[in-house]
């Protein structure tokens, strides 16, 4: 009887430290806060909680020793809680930590003590964040991870030994970035790895010297990239089995592409533009090539790979776009003689393997700094350094002068660095870049000038850098966009200039960004956009302007933006919303981000042109007692309705309905009337007074309504405190 009251008490004081709004199982060790308020982790999570669920609460940045106090836990969820950073230590004490899902924030960089402490973590989610760059070093702690994934982030370039420490690792996941620059030894340290998924990235040429790294992968995708030629020996990978090279700009292939991947036994090339392959003699393993959708022409030219197929007995799919007479005939049904040639021209040449860059020379650290030969790093942050220094090893690929009082970069600051790809100036007290300044960063991809004082920006200032993806102009002092700045950085993919004074964008700020894809402008004073302000930059996928001052929704400039799946409008004061708002980019849209605007009346045509392409969908923390109609938003994934006071009456019946059938947690309630305040619209009984109620019920009962009305429900038994029940901190 004493340990029976033993475990009844642990119960009790376990249920009574459940948090709000969180629901807590005591007796699996769950603990479910899902799409809450939350701006911090909980602190009265019960100790020996081994599953924690926190998705959709807005936490920002998750500190140093954030979880200390539940050492137990062996899953963990952060998906959609808008962290932007991850502290050192952040998960420091996590040591029986398998599970880690941080899918759908906001994390851009990547930093050597980010993922300490979770030495038992086997598959970490990151996708779907603003990944920019990854430290060497960043997953040196997690030595039993088996699947790390990558997924849609901002990514251009991996560094030398970027994965050391993933001794186990099995599944690198690194699809949807914009990957063109991989070290030599980026996957060197990738003993176990089976499966690379580098599909849908913007790799030119096949990484062959990187990918001889993995001797054991038997999997490779490479699809979507925009890859024209594969040359002889590009591929030495001896367990290779699948390789997926479809839907990219291959024009040809070499005879002895694969020689050196002798395993390989599938071979996808479909959506192509070959006109047709010869005899791929050093793939003696291959049992099938797929070549669907390319433009075949099946002429006496195809005649040695034909003849190959049937010698070597490979599969291969694909049918003949010329000669008319051949068009739409599959391969295997045409017979040698069909195969003809008439007045043909000479196919294409292939371009020429990109040059190799040259052996660096050596030259010694500076003095103040540190460098690193193994990862090609040099730092000399936090040295109070006022001039920049020079003369670091020519082959330093990433430089951190992070925090020294700088005030200015002269021209020619950095003589020599022609390889280097990653520069820190964040926090350098810098108010000018002089002309020339970057001159001979001929391979720069990332710069960061955050936390500076800069205010104008001119164009010469990046004269001879021409490779700038991401430039990070966050917490400057900018007035207004520093116009024709890009005209001389053709690749420029990401642009930040969140958190300056910016008071509008006007036409031509952007003139030389046409290859821009993201564009963030959060916590600036925009008042006003321009209708041509973003026409340079046709192919922009994403736009934050979050936390700025505009009173509508910039119709007029999301013209032209054929690309645009994602658009960030919170906590700008939109009291209204008219018809047609979001229009010209219906096609294409698929986040949309309207919360926290005070937003008071959308017309019920404000959607018009939206449907199955939007995937999520944030309306929280508004005063409009009623939404439009979305019964036709039916890839929905996320829709967050909280605190948001609805006007549970008739009129509201259409979205009742239809949150009805969603299996999604939307978590709408009622604002009034004062019957029905506080409950949730889906379980409102205020509706059953509406006309048409009783037919819905007739023809709409479900098995769960039904199940629903014969048993008590869970809620009814959560009021128990024994340990083992469900206990939630508010009914």
């Amino acid at each position: 009887w004493g340990l029976l009251l033993l475990a009844a008490a642990l119960g009790a004081m376990a249920a009574a430290r459940c948090p709000a709004p969180c629901v807590c199982d005591n007796l699996h060790a769950h603990v479910l806060c899902l799409n809450g308020s939350l701006t911090a982790i909980p602190d009265t999570i019960p100790e020996l909680t081994k599953k924690l669920d926190l998705r959709g609460n807005s936490f920002m940045v998750i500190p140093a020793g954030a979880f200390l106090a539940t050492p137990y836990l062996t899953h963990l969820d952060l998906q959609r809680c808008k962290v932007e950073k991850l502290e050192e230590g952040a998960f420091r004490g996590l040591g029986r930590l398998v599970y880690l899902n941080l899918a759908s924030n906001g994390i851009a960089l990547l930093y050597q003590e980010s993922l300490d402490g979770l030495s038992s973590l086997q598959q970490l989610i990151l996708e779907g964040n603003r990944i920019e760059e990854i430290q060497p070093g960043a997953f040196g702690h997690l030595g039993s991870l088996t699947v790390l994934d990558l997924r849609a982030n901002a990514l251009v370039y991996l560094p030398d030994m970027v994965f050391q420490g993933l001794q186990v690792l099995r599944w690198l996941r690194l699809s949807h970035n914009a990957l063109h620059v991989l070290g030599s030894e980026a996957f060197a340290a990738l003993p176990a790895l089976r499966r690379l998924s580098l599909d849908h990235n913007e790799l030119q040429a096949l990484p062959g010297e990187a990918l001889a790294r993995l001797d054991g992968a038997t999997r490779l995708d490479l699809g979507h990239n925009p890859i024209t030629y594969v040359a002889e020996e590009a591929l030495a990978m001896a367990s290779l089995r699948h390789l997926f090279l479809d839907h990219a700009y291959l024009q040809d292939v070499a005879p002895d592409a694969f020689a050196r991947s002798p395993q390989l036994r599938m071979l996808d090339l479909r959506e192509n533009q070959l006109q047709g392959l010869p005899p791929l003699a050093g793939a003696g393993g291959l049992a099938r090539v797929s070549l669907d959708g390319n433009p075949l022409l099946c002429s006496c030219l195809l005649r040695p790979f034909h003849n190959w197929l049937a010698r070597a007995r490979v599969q291969a799919e694909g049918a003949c776009a010329a000669p008319p007479a051949l068009r739409g005939r599959s391969l295997d049904s045409l017979k040698t003689p069909e195969m003809r040639c008439g007045r043909l021209r000479p196919p294409p040449s292939p371009p020429a393997p990109p040059e190799q860059p040259g052996a660096a020379g050596s030259r010694p650290c500076p003095r103040e700094c540190v460098c690193s030969p193994d990862f090609h790093h040099g730092s000399c942050e936090n040295r109070d350094l006022r001039e920049i220094p020079r003369h670091f090893p020519r082959d330093t690929r990433l430089l951190d002068l992070r925090r020294n009082p700088f005030r200015t970069v002269p021209p020619d600051a950095f003589p020599g660095l022609k390889e280097l790809v990653s520069l820190h100036l964040q926090s350098c007290s810098i108010r000018a870049l002089h002309p020339g300044a970057f001159r001979g960063l001929e391979s720069l991809v990332y710069l960061y000038l955050t936390d500076n004082h800069l205010s104008t920006l001119a164009a010469a200032a990046f004269e001879g850098a021409p490779q700038l993806a991401y430039l990070d102009l966050d917490h400057n002092t900018f007035t207004r966009v520093p116009a024709g700045a890009f005209r001389l950085l053709p690749n420029l993919i990401s642009l930040h200039l969140q958190h300056n004074a910016i008071g509008e964008l006007a036409d031509g700020d952007l003139a030389g960004a046409g290859g821009l894809r993201w564009l963030y402008l959060a916590g600036n004073a925009i008042r006003h956009i321009a209708p041509a302000a973003l026409a340079p930059s046709k192919m922009l996928e994403k736009l934050q302007l979050e936390g700025n001052h505009l009173s509508e929704v910039p119709t007029a400039a999301l013209w032209g933006l054929p690309a645009l799946s994602e658009l960030k409008l919170s906590r700008n004061p939109i009291k209204h919303m008219g018809d047609s708002v979001f229009l010209p980019v219906a096609s294409s849209l698929q986040h949309l981000y309207l919360d926290n605007m005070g937003l008071e009346w959308i017309s019920p045509h404000a959607f018009t042109g939206l449907g199955p392409k939007i995937r999520s969908l944030y309306l929280e923390s508004n005063k409009m007692s009623n939404i439009p109609d979305m019964s036709n938003f039916t890839g929905l994934e996320i829709l967050n309705l909280q605190d948001v006071p609805f006007h549970c009456d008739c009129q509201l019946l259409p979205l009742h309905r239809w949150i009805n059938k969603l299996n999604l947690r939307i978590g709408a309630t009622c604002g009034s009337p004062a019957e029905a305040r506080g409950l949730k619209v889906k379980l409102s009984t205020t509706f059953q007074t509406c006309p048409g109620w009783a037919q819905d019920e007739a023809g709409e009962t479900s098995p769960n309504k039904t199940k629903a009305t014969s048993k008590p429900s869970k809620k009814k038994r959560s009021g128990k405190s024994l340990a083992g029940g469900y206990s939630k901190s508010r009914a």
